[in-house]
Parts: structure tokens; C-alpha cells; sequence
């Protein structure tokens, strides 16, 4: 699944970002479009669960 998020700015963001969908699932995989502030996450869980992750990290995100 694929999420804009127009907070993300620096590398901060990112290890915020990293380390919230780590504790939500272990087994993710995230990959990150800085220049867009684009994220991709590859999980099992679905995509309500994630961006309520996102949003406790302090990202709002939107599906893309």
C-alpha cells in the first residue's frame, strides 16, 4: 500500500516512520519516495490499521 504524507520532510521522519510500522508489524517492509513524500508499505495488516500508525507516529497520511 501506497500513503502521501505531506509532513514527511528529513530523515527524522523517516526513522519515526520506520520505527512506528516496526512495533505495528515486524515483518513490514517500507520504502520511501522522499521527493514526493511518498511511503510504501508492504504488510499484512490492512490499510486502516497502517495509517492509524502513521497518524500516532504524528503523520497524517492519504491513501495514493
Amino acid at each position: 500500500m501506497k500513503f502521501h504524507v505531506p509532513d514527511m520532510s528529513c530523515g527524522h521522519c523517516r526513522s519515526s516512520i520506520e520505527k512506528a510500522v516496526a512495533a505495528a508489524d515486524p515483518t513490514a517492509r517500507v520504502s520511501f519516495e522522499p521527493q514526493d513524500r511518498m511511503v510504501q508499505i508492504d504488510t499484512a495488516r490492512d490499510e486502516d490499521a497502517m495509517r492509524a500508525t502513521l497518524k500516532d507516529a504524528g503523520y497524517d497520511a492519504a491513501p495514493a
